[in-house]
Protein backbone atom coordinates (compact mmCIF):
# COMPACT_ATOMS: atom_id res chain seq x y z
CA UNK A 1 0.00 0.00 0.00
CA UNK A 2 1.46 3.34 -1.00
CA UNK A 3 1.65 6.46 1.15
CA UNK A 4 -1.43 8.04 -0.44
CA UNK A 5 -3.43 4.83 -0.03
CA UNK A 6 -2.41 4.65 3.63
CA UNK A 7 -3.57 8.22 4.19
CA UNK A 8 -6.87 7.55 2.44
CA UNK A 9 -7.42 4.37 4.46
CA UNK A 10 -6.55 6.20 7.68
CA UNK A 11 -9.10 8.90 6.93
CA UNK A 12 -11.71 6.29 6.02
CA UNK A 13 -10.99 4.37 9.23
CA UNK A 14 -11.27 7.48 11.40
CA UNK A 15 -14.59 8.45 9.84
CA UNK A 16 -16.23 4.99 10.05
CA UNK A 17 -14.65 2.91 12.84
CA UNK A 18 -16.63 4.43 15.71
CA UNK A 19 -20.00 4.05 13.95
CA UNK A 20 -19.22 0.47 12.91
CA UNK A 21 -18.12 -0.40 16.44
CA UNK A 22 -21.33 1.07 17.90
CA UNK A 23 -23.41 -0.93 15.41
CA UNK A 24 -21.61 -4.20 16.17
CA UNK A 25 -21.71 -3.58 19.92
CA UNK A 26 -25.46 -2.94 19.87
CA UNK A 27 -26.03 -6.09 17.85
CA UNK A 28 -23.73 -8.38 19.86
CA UNK A 29 -23.92 -6.74 23.26
CA UNK A 30 -20.23 -7.42 23.91
CA UNK A 31 -17.43 -4.88 23.65
CA UNK A 32 -14.73 -7.51 23.08
CA UNK A 33 -16.73 -9.05 20.22
CA UNK A 34 -17.24 -5.59 18.74
CA UNK A 35 -13.49 -4.91 18.91
CA UNK A 36 -12.68 -8.20 17.18
CA UNK A 37 -15.34 -7.88 14.50
CA UNK A 38 -14.47 -4.28 13.63
CA UNK A 39 -10.79 -5.17 13.35
CA UNK A 40 -11.56 -8.17 11.13
CA UNK A 41 -13.97 -6.15 8.96
CA UNK A 42 -11.36 -3.47 8.28
CA UNK A 43 -8.74 -6.15 7.59
CA UNK A 44 -11.04 -7.78 5.03
CA UNK A 45 -11.73 -4.38 3.50
CA UNK A 46 -8.00 -3.90 3.02
CA UNK A 47 -7.64 -7.34 1.47
CA UNK A 48 -10.62 -7.46 -0.85
CA UNK A 49 -12.75 -4.37 -0.50
CA UNK A 50 -14.26 -2.52 -3.41
CA UNK A 51 -11.62 -0.42 -5.10
CA UNK A 52 -13.88 2.10 -6.77
CA UNK A 53 -12.27 5.19 -5.29
CA UNK A 54 -15.66 6.06 -3.79
CA UNK A 55 -16.35 5.93 -0.07
CA UNK A 56 -19.93 4.59 -0.05
CA UNK A 57 -19.23 1.19 -1.69
CA UNK A 58 -16.40 0.65 0.80
CA UNK A 59 -18.69 1.59 3.69
CA UNK A 60 -21.38 -0.82 2.50
CA UNK A 61 -18.78 -3.56 2.08
CA UNK A 62 -17.54 -2.91 5.61
CA UNK A 63 -21.02 -3.16 7.14
CA UNK A 64 -21.79 -6.27 5.11
CA UNK A 65 -18.61 -7.99 6.30
CA UNK A 66 -19.30 -6.96 9.90
CA UNK A 67 -22.88 -8.24 9.67
CA UNK A 68 -21.66 -11.56 8.30
CA UNK A 69 -19.08 -11.84 11.08
CA UNK A 70 -21.79 -11.16 13.68
CA UNK A 71 -23.96 -13.90 12.16
CA UNK A 72 -21.00 -16.32 12.06
CA UNK A 73 -20.25 -15.59 15.71
CA UNK A 74 -23.90 -16.07 16.65
CA UNK A 75 -24.02 -19.43 14.81
CA UNK A 76 -20.80 -20.59 16.48
CA UNK A 77 -22.14 -19.58 19.89
CA UNK A 78 -25.40 -21.45 19.25
CA UNK A 79 -23.47 -24.53 18.15
CA UNK A 80 -21.16 -24.33 21.18
CA UNK A 81 -24.12 -23.99 23.55
CA UNK A 82 -25.58 -27.21 22.16
CA UNK A 83 -22.33 -29.06 22.89
CA UNK A 84 -21.77 -29.68 26.61
CA UNK A 85 -18.49 -28.19 27.86
CA UNK A 86 -15.73 -30.52 29.04
CA UNK A 87 -15.26 -28.49 32.21
CA UNK A 88 -17.01 -25.52 33.74
CA UNK A 89 -15.62 -22.33 32.22
CA UNK A 90 -14.51 -19.63 34.63
CA UNK A 91 -17.27 -17.24 35.63
CA UNK A 92 -17.08 -13.90 33.85
CA UNK A 93 -19.28 -11.00 34.84
CA UNK A 94 -21.40 -9.88 31.92
CA UNK A 95 -21.40 -6.19 31.19
CA UNK A 96 -24.97 -4.97 31.47
CA UNK A 97 -26.25 -2.00 29.51
CA UNK A 98 -26.77 1.09 31.62
CA UNK A 99 -30.48 1.59 31.18
CA UNK A 100 -33.74 -0.27 30.73
CA UNK A 101 -34.19 0.63 27.07
CA UNK A 102 -30.67 -0.56 26.21
CA UNK A 103 -31.32 -3.85 28.07
CA UNK A 104 -34.59 -4.22 26.20
CA UNK A 105 -32.85 -3.55 22.88
CA UNK A 106 -30.22 -6.15 23.81
CA UNK A 107 -33.01 -8.69 24.41
CA UNK A 108 -33.98 -8.58 20.73
CA UNK A 109 -32.59 -11.13 18.29
CA UNK A 110 -29.32 -10.10 16.62
CA UNK A 111 -30.95 -9.59 13.22
CA UNK A 112 -33.66 -7.38 14.72
CA UNK A 113 -31.03 -5.25 16.47
CA UNK A 114 -29.03 -4.99 13.25
CA UNK A 115 -32.09 -3.98 11.20
CA UNK A 116 -33.21 -1.33 13.69
CA UNK A 117 -29.71 0.06 14.17
CA UNK A 118 -28.97 0.37 10.47
CA UNK A 119 -32.36 1.92 9.71
CA UNK A 120 -32.80 4.33 12.58
CA UNK A 121 -29.32 5.09 13.88
CA UNK A 122 -27.26 4.84 10.70
CA UNK A 123 -30.16 6.11 8.57
CA UNK A 124 -29.56 3.58 5.79
CA UNK A 125 -32.08 3.00 3.02
CA UNK A 126 -33.79 -0.35 2.58
CA UNK A 127 -31.46 -1.10 -0.31
CA UNK A 128 -28.38 -0.37 1.82
CA UNK A 129 -29.71 -2.49 4.68
CA UNK A 130 -30.36 -5.35 2.28
CA UNK A 131 -26.78 -5.12 1.00
CA UNK A 132 -25.35 -4.91 4.53
CA UNK A 133 -27.31 -7.86 5.91
CA UNK A 134 -27.49 -10.04 2.83
CA UNK A 135 -31.29 -10.12 2.65
CA UNK A 136 -33.62 -9.32 -0.21
CA UNK A 137 -34.33 -5.64 -0.77
CA UNK A 138 -38.08 -6.28 -0.68
CA UNK A 139 -37.75 -8.19 2.60
CA UNK A 140 -36.32 -5.26 4.54
CA UNK A 141 -39.65 -3.44 4.95
CA UNK A 142 -41.33 -6.52 6.40
CA UNK A 143 -38.35 -7.44 8.57
CA UNK A 144 -38.18 -3.88 9.95
CA UNK A 145 -41.91 -3.91 10.69
CA UNK A 146 -41.57 -7.16 12.63
CA UNK A 147 -38.45 -5.96 14.48
CA UNK A 148 -40.23 -2.75 15.52
CA UNK A 149 -43.25 -4.75 16.66
CA UNK A 150 -41.05 -7.07 18.77
CA UNK A 151 -39.26 -4.08 20.32
CA UNK A 152 -42.59 -2.40 21.07
CA UNK A 153 -43.88 -5.63 22.69
CA UNK A 154 -40.76 -5.95 24.84
CA UNK A 155 -40.95 -2.30 25.89
CA UNK A 156 -44.63 -2.69 26.75
CA UNK A 157 -44.02 -5.93 28.71
CA UNK A 158 -41.33 -4.16 30.75
CA UNK A 159 -43.55 -1.13 31.39
CA UNK A 160 -41.39 1.17 29.31
CA UNK A 161 -43.91 2.26 26.70
CA UNK A 162 -46.70 4.83 26.79
CA UNK A 163 -49.31 2.66 25.10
Amino acid sequence: MGQLEEAAFGAFYRSHARGLWAYVYRVTGHAADADDIVQEAFLRLLRAGPDTGEEEPSRRFLYRVASNLVIDRWRRKTRDEQTPPAADPPAVAAREPDDDVARTFAALAARDRALLWLAYVEGESHEEIAASLGVGKRSVKVLLFRAKRRLRELLHARGLSRT
